[in-house]
């Protein structure tokens, strides 16, 4: 999915509340669900506790076969999570311990897949014919931003549609890409060849890096399917694609500079499922008020869970950071993602 640089209509920021409307884990959820997957014990030689295919991981990491290091970071990990932000914030304190970074990373993968495959976008695979279950679906935000990019659009259309609007996906899952994949096939009877062509005017970004691309996706050499249980050594290549915050904001290791140019030209923002952390903003829009100009720019966001004195000093970063206007920006307390769309439709129109 290309990053082209022209003025995008409508830009997507997504956290991890947008793709917990498919039943994926939001970060504290996250956090439970890796303590667990770490907490790799042994009793009499035969594990007891953690995951198998994490351990098999560390014996292959370990080239003297020794893997109690990789034990060791595994506990450490499992022990602070009652205390950190987030996994991703664990990871980023420890910059300098590279086996925290991989049993970490690890973790996040194998939770991650394992999430997928229980998600409302699973497929069951015993049917090679077998889709989405789109029924499901329908009251989420996928498929209120699906009708957004098709309404009155013809097929042939639908390139110049996409080319519109950016996706900035802050989430390790690749649910947004598979759930468009599948959509436009069953919507407008595409094959998979064709999809795949027509997606790669959609610039979507991952600041942290995702578990694997799909293999129908442009350069996936080897494809991981989405919700697939991976081998040790898949799994180890698969976390070898995630980013640490300070990686995220590397220009040699991420599309950092194609997310920022998305959002600079922007003529419309929409964060769904975001949780505003600071250093999440200053990633996206880091001096992009350096002039003082004020932005022709409107910004709409969910904040579900979100105090009002939170929602008043979001505002002021985005007004600072970005310069738009306070009467421009849209934060709505209590808002679910399909909700959003509801309540803005026109606002967010791209016709």
């Amino acid at each position: 999915m290309n990053s082209n640089y022209t003025e995008k209509s409508l830009v997507l920021v997504i956290g991890a509340g947008a793709s917990k409307e498919v039943n994926l884990p939001v970060g504290s959820e996250l956090k439970k669900q890796i303590a667990k997957v770490l907490d790799i014990q042994f009793e009499h030689y035969q594990k007891k506790s953690g995951d198998d295919i994490i351990s098999d991981s560390f014996r292959i990491l370990a080239t003297d076969g020794n893997i109690n290091p990789y034990l060791g970071a595994a506990f450490r990990i499992r022990d602070a999570m009652p205390q950190a932000i987030s996994i991703d914030n664990f990871i980023d304190s420890h910059q300098s311990d590279e086996k925290i970074s991989i049993c970490g990373k690890l973790a996040i993968a194998r939770c991650i897949l394992t999430a997928e495959s229980k998600s409302l976008l699973k497929i069951d695979r015993s049917n090679i014919y077998n889709k989405p279950n789109f029924s499901v679906l329908e009251l989420t935000w996928f498929n209120a931003f699906f009708q957004l990019l098709t309404e009155n659009c013809q097929q042939d259309d639908l390139p110049e549609r996409l080319s519109k609007v950016a996706i900035i996906s802050f989430n390790y899952d690749r649910c947004i890409e598979h759930f468009l994949f599948w959509s436009v096939r069953n919507y407008y009877g595409m094959t998979a060849k064709e999809a795949s062509e027509v997606l790669t005017h959609l610039e979507i970004h991952h600041p942290y890096g995702m578990v694997g691309k799909l293999p129908w996706q442009q350069g996936a050499h080897e494809g991981f399917e989405f919700g697939d249980t991976p081998t040790p050594k898949k799994l180890l290549s698969l976390a070898g694609e995630l980013r640490t915050f300070t990686e995220g904001i590397d220009p040699t290791k991420s599309d950092i500079s194609a997310i920022q140019a998305a959002l600079s030209t922007a003529q419309r923002i929409a964060f769904l499922g975001f949780a505003f952390h600071r250093q999440n903003i200053e990633l996206l829009l880091p001096g992009q008020n350096m002039g003082g100009k004020e932005r022709n720019c409107r910004v709409y966001a969910t904040a579900y869970g979100i105090s009002s004195p939170d929602i008043r000093l979001i505002k002021q970063d985005i007004i600072s950071l970005a310069g738009i206007s306070d009467e421009h920006i849209y934060v709505e307390i209590g808002l679910k993602c399909s909700e959003l769309f509801s309540e803005f439709w026109r606002s967010l129109s791209l016709q």
